[in-house]
């Protein structure tokens, strides 16, 4: 069954906080506990929160991850790469197309480094995908060197740009976006090309 989403932004960044619910069964799995625990507590207090998915490692996704743990006594899952990378705690660790139960719903984890080595987008399978700082409107997630933005840009093509046009993702950061309303800009940037020594804070606008 299709579950219900919510959203709430946190921290000074701000940072996009999803709550997913099953209405049947008012099971729910938060989704990147950035920061303002108890706001984002708050935002569950009518669900029975079993799990606490994370797409990725760096701080303003997790920032409030024990207080919200240690208040819902939900399992965390998150990729081992990400684990590793930024010494979290967890007790699942997430693998590509693996199946999350949440209530009588489900989401499947999907792998998209470049942000992060353990970068992981969560489809609702009913043409919404939570995809933390994977893509945003106007470009892709931030990168730390050229090399991170090659991966970045294989994951474009290999798995964002392949989903359908009417797939509605929703980001770590600021508003969701349509594939299909992207896929003109992204596809004329892949056209035009880029530099070997392309990373940061790029958009499908940048000169390259």
């Amino acid at each position: 069954m299709s579950l219900k989403l919510f959203h709430k932004p946190v921290g000074p960044w701000p940072m996009n906080t999803y709550l997913l619910v099953c209405e049947r069964t008012g099971r729910s799995a938060i989704v990147d506990p950035g920061a303002d625990a108890q706001a984002i507590l708050d935002l569950a207090a009518s669900t029975q929160v079993e799990k606490i998915l994370i797409t990725h490692g760096h701080f303003d996704h997790v920032d409030a991850l024990l207080p919200v743990k240690e208040a819902t006594r939900a399992a965390v899952y998150i990729h081992p790469a990400d684990a590793a990378k930024f010494n979290l705690a967890f007790d699942f660790s997430l693998q590509d197309g693996e199946l999350i139960t949440i209530g009588e719903g489900q989401v499947r984890a999907i792998h998209a480094p470049g942000h992060t080595p353990g970068m992981t987008c969560f489809d609702l399978l009913d043409g919404r995908v939570l995809v933390g700082d994977t893509v945003f409107v106007g470009g892709p997630g931030k990168t730390w060197s050229p090399a991170e933005f090659e991966i970045t840009m294989q994951t474009m093509q290999r798995i964002v740009f392949a989903w359908p046009d009417g797939t509605t993702f929703y980001p770590g950061h600021g508003a969701a976006g349509k594939i299909g309303e992207e896929r003109p800009a992204f596809d004329a940037f892949v056209k035009r090309g880029w530099s070997a020594e392309l990373f940061g804070d790029v958009t499908w606008k940048s000169s390259t």
